[in-house]
């Protein structure tokens, strides 16, 4: 049964984009964010047609929960709301490029996952701070005096205490590791290899020389943010 670790997400609320009138520098998360979320530029991808090429998008519920808890406004549509109009032509430009993500850097499932992080504003799960320990696989019904692990009789024994025999039970209790080193180091592994994908968007966009109104600066995520000191 998959269980939820008990860390939060390693997520952010990422800085403030600038719009479509305050163009200028942008960090590649800010122009991810500003490109995917504020302007909707949309990825060029041939049409996916098998189940095992299908990328694992974000449910609306998924973002709009996650943005609710960062703080985050909703955005808004329709007349009068830029974020429907046709798409800047700098953001066309990073959807371009992440579209185009290098196969030995996850090829198309990557370039999804880069898009569709930037759309919900929010960067992989690092899970930081997280630490494998010892808890027990189930729980009794919680009473006014807490929780208590399910336990099992596994024997019985006797002793005389100021002249009275004393029966006991000896219980025990089944436990697991949580969260599961390998759930820690898959996640971590994928924001790795997100960020490597992210650097590699930020170095073509700062070479393409096909930005008009926004640069790019050398600011990116910590490597390592599990590490103290990154």
């Amino acid at each position: 049964m998959n269980q939820k670790h008990q860390f939060p997400p390693a997520t952010i609320r990422l800085p403030a984009s600038n719009s479509r009138t305050r163009l200028g520098e942008m960090s590649v998360l800010q122009a991810l964010d500003w490109a995917f979320r504020r302007e909707h530029a949309q990825l060029e991808l041939p049409e996916r047609r098998e189940v095992w090429e299908r990328g694992r998008g974000f449910g609306m519920e998924y973002v709009l929960i996650q943005r609710a808890r960062l703080g985050v406004s909703v955005d808004e549509f329709g007349p009068g709301n830029w974020g429907g109009s046709t798409p800047h032509e700098d953001a066309e430009v990073i959807a371009a490029i992440v579209s185009k993500m290098p196969d030995d850097l996850g090829g198309r499932h990557m370039a999804v996952r880069v898009a569709e992080h930037a759309r919900a504003g929010l960067v992989p799960d690092a899970m930081v701070g997280a630490l494998p320990r010892f808890e027990p696989v189930e729980w009794c019904i919680p009473n006014r005096h807490g929780r208590k692990a399910k336990s099992e009789v596994i024997g019985t024994g006797a002793f005389v205490h100021r002249g009275r025999q004393v029966n006991y039970e000896s219980r025990w209790c089944q436990v697991t590791l949580r969260p599961d080193p390998q759930q820690i180091a898959s996640a971590r592994a994928g924001y790795t290899e997100w960020w490597f994908a992210v650097s590699h968007v930020r170095r073509t966009l700062r070479d393409c020389g096909m930005l008009r109104e926004i640069g790019i600066t050398d600011e990116m995520p910590a490597l390592v943010p599990w590490e103290k000191g990154s």
